[in-house]
């Protein structure tokens, strides 16, 4: 059976994207303002709606304190959930404020970690996390992916089917091993038996 997917357009950095008709679409306060220029009305609006011009009285709102301990982001991916969805991709969730795109870094891993699939949008590349999994690519992919450990230290790391291989390797989140691999219009694999992988692609 398909997982359910759901899409967040927060403020940052806009990609285009195309929902599927039955994908939940989520916009997360100023990303709601380029969602107007589209034909993709969301099913929902969340945040505190200090970036919104016109609130629109159409579309069902949650409206977020200024002050709290968790992102817009956050809080819209645990409303996708309530949805029954379970792929998320995040688009202008980059750019502006770096403080924003690292939290939406660690909000792939924490996901992950819950065995949710996170995906982090930008123009030239898409970022995901795995934890205690492996991820799989077809011989379509081109170009340079990067591989980076999260967690203290990931065991286990498998890296098959790309230009540099590994095999049960152990790696660390303070140096950057995994920089710059590249697809060689091969199946590969990436995996990580203990530990939580940043991937870039």
């Amino acid at each position: 059976m398909c997982k359910k997917i759901c899409h967040i357009v927060g403020a940052g950095e806009f990609v285009n994207f195309s929902p599927a008709k039955n994908d939940i679409v989520i916009a997360v306060d100023g990303g709601y303002e380029y969602l107007k220029n589209t034909n993709i009305k969301p099913n929902l609006l969340i945040g505190d709606f200090d970036s919104i011009k016109i609130i629109p009285y159409e579309i069902k709102k949650i409206k977020l304190p200024t002050e709290k301990d968790f992102t817009d982001t956050y809080a819209a991916i645990c409303e996708g959930i309530k949805f029954g969805c379970e792929i998320f991709h995040i688009y202008g969730g980059i750019g502006g404020r770096i403080s924003h795109t690292l939290a939406n870094i660690q909000l792939l891993a924490n996901f992950s970690a819950q065995k949710l699939k996170c995906y982090l949008h930008a123009k030239d590349w898409i970022m995901t996390a795995i934890t205690n999994d492996k991820i799989l690519f077809d011989e379509k992919y081109k170009g340079y992916i990067s591989i980076f450990s999260h967690t203290d230290k990931s065991f286990g790391v498998n890296i098959i089917g790309l230009k540099y291989e590994l095999q049960n390797a152990i790696i660390s989140n303070k140096f950057p091993l995994g920089i710059s691999n590249e697809f060689i219009q091969k199946k590969s694999i990436v995996s990580v038996e203990n530990g939580t992988l940043i991937i870039v692609c």
